[in-house]
């Protein structure tokens, strides 16, 4: 996947301020590519709520970004009234999503910076925060694609890979975490073939994961959520890859709703289950998935998805966006720095 799932652009020559956020918005995948520019803390905070950006990583992106275009316009007298106005927008943007650990790491990160430099003048302050929220973007890119070199070494020439969401460039600066070692190993010459979930209710699987493969020339298969179970059994699958928006410090991981079945799924018919997520998306301080906060969904998205009424107006709905696989269930997590095999009490603070 060649495109820039969001990045950003400076409106003056030789300088990263004054600037705006430009990103694809998914909403309109795979109908039409379309994207959207904006320096408006409001519009971008509806962005990540809707899901116009999304992904773990991406909206950790996007939200220090949204710190820069906070301030950037400001007419501060000193860099304290800058910081006040940084933290201000970080706890803002800390509201549009609860659960991906990404959005508050690189929000906590742009704060720090901000601290560290007050004592700059305001316009060298905000040109900090703008080469900051770059940085997060460019390191992003660059640990996603080591998470997919060193997953490709789990992938022979052959395989059939499972996934479920949407884990690829889409969801992050580019380049992706789960669909990752599958581009890494195209790359190789070796031939992958995907199953990708269609992922109920918003259907990332499907709008997303089989059109951001298609566009790399993947071969792809898409499949409903309630047909993994099946092609396991059938012997189709030689493992399954999917990304994460927290680990916690045993190892249980939460992601997109349905991660779990498909896990207890792979257990039962022996296939290995890797979890791939940048050293962002873990959250030490989480003893383990109990302590996860899981995001809830609006009704309307399962009972009349993309417009349509799919059930009856008034009947009750439960709709978790996210559920805890066990540490148990999962054979290996795959970082930007290798590989954790269990037990992840241990050995994922190896890597930190």
């Amino acid at each position: 996947m060649h495109l820039k799932t969001l990045e950003w652009i400076s409106d003056r020559k030789g300088s990263l301020i004054p600037g705006r956020i430009r990103m694809i918005d998914q909403t309109k995948l795979p109908g039409e590519l379309v994207y959207i520019e904006t320096a408006d803390v409001k519009e971008l905070w509806h962005a990540i709520k809707t899901l116009q950006v999304r992904g773990a990583p991406a909206i950790g992106v996007a939200a220090a970004m949204g710190v820069v275009i906070a301030v950037q316009g400001l007419d501060s007298k000193s860099g304290e009234e800058v910081v006040r106005e940084v933290n201000k927008a970080a706890d803002y943007l800390a509201k549009s999503r609860p659960t991906a650990i990404n959005l508050f790491w690189a929000l906590e990160r742009m704060k720090k910076v901000a601290a560290a430099a007050m004592n700059n003048e305001p316009r060298e302050l905000k040109r900090i925060l703008a080469e900051e929220a770059v940085k997060i973007r460019d390191e992003d890119a660059a640990m996603c694609r080591s998470i997919g070199q060193h997953g490709a070494t789990l992938l022979k020439d052959g395989f059939t890979v499972l996934t479920h969401c949407n884990a690829g460039g889409l969801a992050t600066a580019e380049y992706g975490t789960a669909l990752a070692p599958i581009y890494v190993a195209q790359e190789q010459g070796k031939t992958i073939h995907v199953f990708a979930d269609e992922t109920r209710p918003l259907l990332q699987g499907s709008r997303l994961t089989a059109w951001e493969l298609m566009q790399a020339g993947i071969d792809v298969t898409l499949i409903c959520d309630n047909t993994a179970a099946h092609v396991m059994r059938e012997g189709m699958i030689n493992a399954v890859m999917v990304g994460a928006d927290r680990i916690a410090a045993n190892g249980d991981t939460a992601n997109k709703v349905g991660t779990y079945s498909v896990a207890v799924c792979a257990r039962a018919h022996n296939i290995p289950f890797y979890v791939l997520a940048p050293t962002s998306s873990w959250d030490l301080t989480l003893r383990s998935g109990k302590d996860i906060p899981i995001e809830h969904r609006d009704k309307a998205e399962v009972t009349q998805g993309f417009g349509k009424l799919t059930a009856p107006e008034h009947v009750k709905v439960y709709s978790p966006a996210f559920d805890v696989t066990p540490a148990e269930l999962i054979t290996g997590i795959v970082c930007e720095k290798g590989i954790a095999k269990p037990p992840f009490e241990k050995t994922l603070k190896g890597f930190l």
